[in-house]
């Protein structure tokens, strides 16, 4: 079926100039686009963006964090089967099982170093014997590692009282490495060689955007094994078991047919949300979270949105707004020569402890930059989604554990 006219894109909810600018440039080179009511400010494509593309890709617009993602576990557990000091001393255990932390190797004893993708025939688009096998060993080590920046373990109870385990993360360093090898190679560099964050959209039918597009599948098949694993583990320290798993990419891509015509649709911190399709959306370390799915039928917002949803409450203030301007190495805040914050934030601890404290959420870890200070609320966000979806649990976090505020973390997206 032939293309029409690009329409405009379809946005929901308010945002800055800036996003927005930033949204109309993706639509002058993609077919169809679309904006999330958590949309901001991202690189060359805005968070919460989702661009349509006849057989391209983009890598940038996919991003550094390829297939990060959010999965959620229902167990068979309820909250009050826990006592106050059981929960925190979870918060405890969990922290200290799960890998938080920028560049760490999983150290559990029963890491997920032996999974069949490892014997993927994709890793042969890595360029060069030596850069493959050193991609595969770095990837090895750190399947089932979380990171820092926002990304999380989160203990959650429902709307009646059953107990859920989400987890918010992507491919790690192996995602990194790709997208940052096809960015230099598409730009005439070397793999491994430094290339500036700019649009590259990358043709299928090559070998270079069928390479890519083979790694990133497998990016995302190496996500989906890291998610699943630190939630089941997390699940066991709790003494549960597995009811129900909820589990969606949103920086990814995938091709889609919508409207008849075949798209490679890229969601850069957007959900998928076709009718019936689940997703788990996270808020921030003090507010709720939802699984949600699309709305049953068909309708014309739903398409305009190329079915897809938020993938979190979004961000209305950035890092270094909310937390000052630090340094990477001691987490201090920069001084200038008259000895006061460069940058001083908006956020301080008495405000997130204000904050937490009467929800009675456990917090492990976390920095000022991820305080709920610093997003937009979630029931705002889903409700400027209109009908495209339907919220199916409420989950009220108990415990968040997440990496030191001080870590730095080159793979968040």
């Amino acid at each position: 079926m032939p293309r029409t006219a690009r329409p405009s894109p379809t946005i929901f909810g308010a945002h800055d100039d800036n996003t927005l600018e930033q949204l109309h440039d993706v639509a002058s080179r993609a077919e169809r686009s679309a904006l999330m009511a958590d949309g901001h400010l991202g690189y060359v494509m805005p968070i919460g963006g989702v661009a349509a593309y006849d057989n391209k890709v983009s890598v940038v617009g996919v991003g550094f964090d390829i297939a990060c993602g959010n999965a959620a576990i229902r167990t068979d557990r309820r909250i009050d089967d826990y006592t106050r000091p059981e929960l925190e001393a979870f918060a405890d255990e969990i922290h200290r099982a799960i890998s938080f932390g920028v560049g760490l190797n999983n150290r559990s004893a029963d890491a997920p170093r032996a999974d069949a993708l490892f014997e993927d025939a994709a890793w042969d688009a890595v360029p060069g014997r030596h850069e493959q096998e050193s991609l595969k060993a770095k990837a090895r080590n750190q399947l089932g590692t979380v990171g820092s920046g926002n990304h999380y373990v989160d203990v959650f109870s429902d709307q009646t009282g059953a107990v859920w385990v989400g987890v918010h993360f992507g491919s790690r360093g192996f995602g990194h490495t790709v997208a940052s090898g096809f960015l230099s190679l598409s730009q005439g560099k070397s793999w491994g060689e430094h290339g500036p964050e700019r649009e590259v959209l990358l043709d299928l039918a090559t070998p270079m955007g069928h390479d890519y597009w083979a790694l990133m599948n497998l990016a995302g098949r190496y996500a989906y094994a890291g998610r699943e694993w630190v939630a089941r583990k997390v699940v066991g320290l709790l003494g549960g078991t597995e009811l129900e798993l909820v589990h969606n990419h949103h920086n990814f891509a995938w091709r889609e047919t919508h409207d008849g015509v075949e798209y490679v649709v890229v969601r850069k911190g957007a959900t998928p949300a076709f009718p019936g399709q689940r997703g788990f959306v996270g808020g921030s370390m003090g507010d709720d979270a939802v699984i949600l799915e699309g709305a049953a039928g068909d309708s014309d917002l739903q398409r305009a949105a190329l079915y897809s949803t938020v993938h979190g409450a979004g961000r209305v203030m950035s890092r270094t707004e909310a937390a000052g301007k630090r340094d990477r190495k001691t987490g201090e805040l920069k001084l200038g020569l008259d000895g006061k914050p460069v940058k001083p934030g908006k956020v301080n601890w008495d405000m997130v402890n204000e904050w937490l404290g009467p929800r009675g959420v456990i917090l492990r870890g976390g920095g000022l930059d991820e305080s709920p200070h610093a997003y937009r609320r979630l029931p705002d966000v889903l409700a400027a989604q209109g009908d495209t979806v339907r919220v199916l649990h409420t989950l009220t976090p108990v415990i968040v554990v997440m990496a030191g505020a001080n870590e730095f973390d080159p793979y968040k997206d």
